[in-house]
């Protein structure tokens, strides 16, 4: 297959780095390290930054209470418990500017009940740029909402990673190409040179 050149106008493109939080960055992924996925990310973010446009750091903060959501699942029923001190922090690594967008999403989905789409659509934003952690879950999620809104869609593969290699791996051959096209960290750098 002839994959073509990727070129991205920064006037138009978004970086959306999802769950890049104490947390989750804490868990052991695959393929990719969390501190490799971290190292890509801030290598991306830099590069959005000095170009003028947009970054936007989602992270995840669960409810507690009635408004938690416990869903009964083969996996086990999820447990109220308070979110430990410090997990929905973003991570330093990202070093976060004020210029940064910073949503905080209750579901595994970026677009649910956010602002995120208003942000991105506020900015002329048509095509985002993606990673995260973990692939088949927020960034999955993420870019099917993204799908779903009209968005062209670029997904960095060593910039996100998952709780299994298997997950992140299916993910990337099988629904992402479908939705979206799959680049590396160094070649989405190239394509906004």
């Amino acid at each position: 297959m002839n994959v073509p050149e990727l070129k991205l106008d920064p006037a138009r493109t978004a970086l959306v780095l999802i769950d890049l939080q104490a947390g989750i960055a804490a868990l052991p992924v695959q393929p990719h390290d969390a501190a490799s996925v971290l190292a890509n990310a801030r290598a991306l973010a830099d590069r959005f930054r000095a170009l003028g446009a947009p970054v936007v750091l989602v992270k995840v903060a669960f409810p507690n209470g009635p408004g938690g959501l416990r869903p009964i699942t083969d996996a086990g029923q999820a447990q109220e418990a308070p979110e430990p001190a410090g997990w929905s922090e973003l991570c330093a690594e990202l070093d976060v500017r004020a210029s940064d967008i910073v949503v905080v999403k209750r579901q595994w989905g970026a677009f649910y009940n956010t602002d995120l789409d208003s942000h991105l659509r506020r900015r002329g934003i048509g095509t985002i740029v993606l990673g995260g952690i973990a692939t088949a879950i927020g960034v999955d999620s993420t870019a099917r909402g993204a799908h779903e809104r009209g968005y062209q869609q670029i997904f960095v593969e060593d910039a996100m990673s998952d709780l299994n290699a298997d997950t992140h791996e299916s993910t990337c051959r099988y629904i992402f190409p479908r939705i979206g096209r799959i680049r590396s960290t160094q070649e989405v750098l190239a394509a906004l040179a």
